[in-house]
């Protein structure tokens, strides 16, 4: 079993920064595919950003590229989202999820096995 926690969410102004991480245990994360999810008040989940085992292969939705940077301490057994010039829109609940077994990047969330309980970022105007 893979635990996943969550941090770093809260409140901030349109065009500053924050930084989520997720804190897993139980496996590393080192052979895992690390995926960040959110998901706004009436919408699907979205994948938003995704990093793989394989050094250096990452995922971005095309609404957050260039803004958000998804990272990995495999020391730390920890995945960080870094999330700067933030909009109104990304105003969500953010959640770590990880998938084992495979080196393809997967970006719908029903390939994802394990998953952190989020943290919500709220972005005012």
């Amino acid at each position: 079993q893979v635990q996943l926690v969550e941090s770093g969410g809260g409140l901030v102004q349109a065009g500053g920064s924050l930084r989520l991480s997720c804190a897993a245990s139980g496996r590393t994360i080192s052979t895992g595919i690390m995926g960040w999810f959110r998901q706004a008040p009436g919408k699907e989940r979205e994948c938003v950003a995704a990093i793989s085992w394989v050094a250096r292969n990452t995922y971005y939705a095309d609404s957050v590229k260039d803004r958000f940077t998804i990272s990995r301490d495999n020391a730390k057994n920890t995945v960080y989202l870094q999330m700067n010039r933030l909009k109104p829109e990304d105003t969500a609940v953010y959640s770590c999820a990880a998938v084992y077994g495979t080196s393809r990047i997967p970006t719908n969330d029903g390939a994802y096995s394990y998953w952190g309980k989020g943290t919500l970022v709220t972005v005012s105007s």
